[in-house]
């Protein structure tokens, strides 16, 4: 499989053999698994010793002729504190449970529920890893996961630039861009904008877009806000297929090079 390199006055400069992995056959279902495994939630839940921080002197005992005892008092077997003490007259308080004033939660979330303990093959990782690169070439998949890009044909992907590319500065490398993709500019491009109704007072006030994704070598820099940069050492699934397959993604020279020699 064949692609354009293109040069930073955005024309063809050369072709080049795309490596075997972005030919390899897209399955759809690992991909999805993968990014179930990663998944992450803040895990939450009660102080483990909420509503014993106290000075209690334990568990009243409720047998007869002891002292300190409850025995006799009309008082319910629940844990108690004392409050004062006038000879071996108490003053107890209900305590600890979850019934009591100041007591702990009856059926508290549990912190290890929320730890994702899904895990993937070495294998199907790999598979997963190489249907996303092959995703990125796909025209079909693309115009798929954009609904602005609707019945669009996109030409020439992967889109290819030369390693001069990261040398531009971020104003240059935008008007490149721009010129380049042409329709996709404003997809490529991070959004962020007020969502509508009432989610905004729930702590959701802005939605923002993915943008593209912009694969660099190793020991390739590129700094911008406007989209995501990622080395080729720390690419992932997640990032190829941030919200489902097909995202826009553009490479350098030297990163499809590396991809190449990659295990």
């Amino acid at each position: 499989m064949k692609a354009k390199i293109l040069n930073i006055q955005g024309k063809e400069k050369a072709t080049i053999d795309l490596p075997k992995c972005f030919s390899e056959k897209i399955r759809n279902d690992l991909v999805e698994k993968v990014l179930e495994s990663k998944k992450s939630w803040q895990p939450y839940g009660p102080s483990l010793v909420a509503g014993k921080q106290h000075s209690a002197k334990g568990k009243i005992v409720h047998r007869r002729h002891v002292w300190r005892s409850g025995y006799g008092r009309g008082n319910s077997r629940v844990p108690r504190k004392i409050f004062s003490q006038k000879g071996s007259q108490f003053n107890w308080e209900a305590a600890e449970v979850p019934h009591a004033r100041g007591g702990m939660r009856a059926h508290p979330p549990k912190a290890l529920s929320m730890f994702n303990t899904k895990k993937v093959n070495k294998k199907e990782l790999k598979i997963a890893f190489n249907s996303a690169l092959s995703a990125t070439t796909e025209s079909k998949i693309i115009t798929e996961k954009y609904e602005r890009l609707e019945n669009k044909k996109i030409e020439n992907l992967p889109l290819i630039f030369e390693s001069k590319f990261v040398s531009l500065k971020t104003k240059e490398a935008l008007g490149l861009l721009k010129k380049v993709l042409g329709d996709l500019f404003e997809i490529a491009i991070k959004q962020k904008s007020i969502r509508s109704g009432i989610g905004k007072l729930r702590g959701r006030k802005h939605k923002k877009s993915a943008g593209m994704l912009f694969v660099i070598g190793k020991k390739e820099k590129f700094k911008t806000n406007k989209f995501d940069v990622v080395n080729v050492n720390n690419l992932s699934v997640l990032d190829l297929a941030k919200g489902g397959l097909g995202r826009l993604t553009v490479y350098t020279e030297e990163a499809i090079n590396e991809l190449g020699g990659r295990k």
